[in-house]
């Protein structure tokens, strides 16, 4: 089991895989088609664009979850 002082992190960690993945491969597929060599350009833009995802998600997410926190109606 994770410990709850890591859940933050690995949440960052999953979120910022899941999403990488598919916009970058979405992307990838968009701008230069279903052609040879997809897999390798794919890899190339997930692993430049991953990093900076986590960080923004591990950085941002409690600031933007409190924000958010701060719209909803009261009770």
């Amino acid at each position: 089991m994770i410990k709850a002082r890591y859940i933050p992190v690995v949440v960052a960690l999953v979120m910022s895989i899941y999403m990488v993945s598919i916009m970058t491969f979405i992307i990838t597929w968009v701008n230069t088609g279903l052609t040879e060599g997809l897999a390798q350009r794919w890899w190339r833009a997930f692993y430049i664009a991953w990093p900076v995802a986590f960080l923004l998600i591990l950085l941002g997410g409690p600031r933007i979850t409190r924000a958010v926190q701060r719209l909803k109606k009261p009770e």
